[in-house]
């Protein structure tokens, strides 16, 4: 049987200019640097002002396609990845179709929270491996600000906004591309961590006043914690033995950006010295769903990637979902 894997050709990432910072929370809750720095790690993130998820989107994929060498045309695919969409209907993919230029190809979105680049990945890699697609463009795009309660030191200290893409292209060399996925979710967490789409109300009443931070991200820090500290295990050790590999074979982790005590975990679970999980949480946060590839973006840019490398990328988050893959460059 002939083997198609999904070889990564190119990344690029969107990031808004604005740079919310810890010295700029202080004076908006109470709260202070040291105290963010020591229980997050995350020191400033991005801020998308009036700017649409769709832009960070077209921005980031325009930039992968950049990296691929290739236009467009030439996809047959795209995935979008948010749970910031501007709107719910059409899907940020359509939208991102038509502003690419891509032709009549498929576009949809997956709302996987934190875990969605990883599940985009994962139907991307379905796609090529049945022969239904050749060139796929996978984006991840957040707007996180607009659903973030800047009076909740809780939420409001880990967030920031931004996008970033990549394209996979079949290849018949099984030594390239993505080598196994898992994905899974646990729905008795999804009150850990949540926000409302539509309020649940009578559609006659006559009063159908909604309480303006419904909308607002809530979440169960300590449960979320506890749901990590199982669940990230379980998909990278479900992916690596899916590949036929060991941690010993793994060259970097590429972590979601949730927490640098979470990252340090994953270190030490799979004895790995620090410098081989990738960390840029301090710059940008949590960018839910665009965190992986936003990483996987810097560290192609700055040569951290390299021909014969081994990655595991993982995700975890909303849903509760959680899920990684391998990934051989």
């Amino acid at each position: 049987m002939e083997i198609i894997n999904s070889q990564l050709i190119g990344t690029g990432a969107c990031l808004p200019d604005f740079v919310l910072t810890n010295a700029m929370l202080e004076h908006m809750v109470d709260t202070n640097d040291e105290w963010i720095v020591q229980r997050t790690g995350v020191r400033e993130r991005r801020i998308a002002k009036n700017m649409h998820t769709w832009e960070l989107a077209l921005g980031a994929a325009q930039d992968a396609l950049a990296d691929a060498k290739i236009d467009a045309g030439e996809l047959d695919l795209i995935l979008v990845s948010t749970c910031t969409p501007d709107t719910n209907t059409p899907n940020t993919a359509a939208i991102l179709q038509n502003k690419l230029g891509a032709g009549a190809i498929g576009a949809f979105d997956i709302n996987n929270a934190c875990t969605g680049f990883v599940s985009a990945t994962d139907i991307a890699d379905c796609y090529i491996k049945s022969g239904k697609a050749k060139t796929v463009l996978v984006v991840s795009a957040e707007t996180l600000s607009r659903i973030v309660d800047y009076t909740d030191r809780g939420t409001c200290i880990l967030f920031g906004d931004g996008a970033a893409a990549a394209v996979y292209r079949a290849t018949e060399d099984d030594n390239l591309g993505i080598q196994s996925t898992f994905i899974a979710a646990d729905g008795s967490g999804a009150e850990y961590l949540r926000m409302e789409a539509l309020p649940v109300e009578d559609p006659f009443a006559e009063d159908r006043t909604v309480d303006p931070k419904a909308r607002f991200l809530k979440m169960q820090g300590a449960a979320v914690v506890r749901f990590t500290a199982r669940a990230v295990p379980q998909a990278i050790d479900t992916a690596l033995q899916r590949a036929g590999i060991t941690a010993d074979d793994i060259d970097w982790v590429v972590p979601h950006q949730a927490n640098l005590r979470i990252l340090d975990v994953i270190a030490r679970r799979y004895h790995l010295p620090k410098e081989k999980v990738y960390v840029n949480m301090d710059r940008f946060g949590n960018t839910s769903s665009a965190s992986v590839p936003i990483c996987l973006n810097e560290m192609r840019r700055n040569g951290l990637l390299r021909e014969g490398q081994t990655i595991v990328c993982t995700g975890f988050g909303g849903g509760l979902t959680y899920g990684a893959f391998v990934l051989k460059l």
